[in-house]
């Protein structure tokens, strides 16, 4: 990702970030990139109230699915409201999501680039003969 790219993502994520905390009078700083270098974490909010979101992901650098930042910066803007991970942190973290979601801000199922439009029918791969859940964390990235 080209660092125009990453500041048009950011530019739509902030647009997104001030419709969400407008809805539910959350304030936060400022919203940044998180460093290339940061491994260890998808976002990150600090008690001052900047919010850092990884744009890309951790080992190959592509960019993640909008619908995943979209995901991290609830959970981010969720600890302006409760600076932990306890069971009210997690309902409202649901709750911001959900309103996300009617929005169209969130869609976890989306392309990647949904505005690309519909991407090429790919060939049908064989699946296995049990079907198991695809871990969510895989669902992270654009394919």
């Amino acid at each position: 990702m080209d660092r125009l790219k990453a500041q048009q993502l950011l530019a739509r994520l902030e647009r997104d970030a001030q419709s969400i905390a407008e809805r539910f009078r959350l304030q936060y700083r400022s919203l940044e990139a998180e460093r290339a270098n940061v491994k260890n974490r998808y976002g990150i909010c600090y008690s001052d109230g900047t919010i850092k979101i990884r744009l890309r992901h951790a080992t190959t650098g592509r960019p993640l699915k909008y619908s995943s930042l979209i995901s991290t910066l609830c959970h981010e803007l969720a600890h302006l409201r409760h600076f932990n991970h306890g069971p009210r942190f997690r309902r409202f973290y649901g709750e911001l999501l959900e309103w996300s979601r009617r929005e169209g801000l969130y869609r976890p199922h989306a392309p990647a680039d949904a505005s690309a439009g519909p991407k090429p029918a790919a060939r049908k791969r064989r699946q296995p003969p049990v079907a198991e859940a695809r871990p969510v964390q895989l669902e992270f990235f654009e394919s």
